[in-house]
């Protein structure tokens, strides 16, 4: 599933993949991964970008439940 809130949020600081990959030490790759929904990332990484983006984990990578449940 796509992250589209992460996308959202760091569109919000005006800040590209690299300079958000810069700020948690990653790759762009992994950031675009993380977005695309191709990489689940580890509860450090997901902190990092919650911390360095101003969000909490439920703001970013929290799924909403879907309406038949």
């Amino acid at each position: 599933m796509k992250n589209l809130k992460l996308k959202s949020a760091r569109a919000a600081f005006d800040m590209s993949q690299q300079q958000l990959a810069d700020e948690v030490g990653v790759t762009r790759q992994t950031i675009n991964a993380i977005e695309k929904g191709d990489y689940n990332p580890t509860i450090r990484l997901c902190l990092s970008i919650c911390h360095t983006l101003g969000k909490t984990l439920d703001e970013l990578f929290w799924e909403e439940p879907s309406e038949k449940e």
